[in-house]
């Protein structure tokens, strides 16, 4: 498998960010880690071996990247405000700096799928929802897209509402739920085993359904617990018949 480790100072969080490719070839998956976890996370829990075979056949390359969870949500410390401002310094980065490096990898604008488990899935479905123009889909797996769980206070900004999925989905309009309205490659997983959250996911299937945007909510049995066998079984099944 060709494995290719690069990074850079990223002007938009003045902090060294980096990035790993896997493959040669294929639709762009671009991972978002869990919790506080670094862009080699998905190598660590095996996740890129359960993808091998669709990366070394060259349907998928997979870009992943470190997460800033550390500094905004869940650093209990910080003053909610400045939490949702780094995190929107943190979409200024995916923006306008992964999205080119993606696309000058794969020589080409090709649709991103955004994909990513607990805390990566609220990433990856933010970015999806706020920019459809540059993400073609999302695998968003075991997720909860109410940010709000992780801030503790009343306090609100329009930074915290406009990184709220659950907030700002249900006002959608124009040409951003227009553009959602087209996409054919939304799906939210979610096991219902040990300290899952099934409920999160149904939720925010009903207010995709309520905006008219296609998706699949893919509920797994209870013999899926919040845990890595459980988004090994789910990335290979989704990669592998349905994108």
């Amino acid at each position: 498998m060709q494995r290719f480790i690069d990074g850079w100072h990223s002007p938009s969080l003045n902090q060294w960010m980096g990035i790993v490719t896997y493959g040669h070839y294929g639709f762009p998956l671009l991972l978002f880690p869990t919790a506080a976890a670094d862009f080699l996370e998905y190598e660590r829990f095996q996740m890129i071996d359960a993808l091998a075979p669709f990366i070394d056949g060259g349907k998928v390359k997979v870009f992943s990247i470190n997460s800033i969870n550390r500094e905004a949500w869940l650093n209990r410390g910080m003053h909610p405000g400045a939490m949702a401002w780094r995190q929107v310094q943190y979409n200024k980065y995916i923006c306008d700096e992964v999205v080119p490096y993606i696309w000058n990898s794969c020589r080409g604008r090709f649709g991103i799928i955004t994909c990513g488990a607990s805390l990566g899935a609220y990433h990856a479905m933010n970015q999806l929802c706020r920019r459809p123009d540059l993400f073609a889909g999302t695998l968003a797996m075991s997720g909860d897209y109410d940010i709000r769980h992780y801030i503790h206070t009343d306090y609100s900004d329009e930074n915290i509402y406009f990184n709220n999925p659950v907030e700002y989905v249900p006002q959608l309009g124009g040409e951003y739920l227009n553009a959602l309205q087209h996409k054919r490659d939304i799906f939210l997983a979610t096991g219902q085993g040990n300290y899952e959250n099934p409920g999160a996911s149904r939720y925010f299937s009903q207010l995709l359904s309520q905006k008219g945007i296609p998706h699949e909510l893919s509920m797994w049995g209870h013999e899926w617990p919040h845990d890595w066998p459980t988004w090994r079984a789910m990335i290979k099944y989704f990669v592998g018949e349905r994108y």
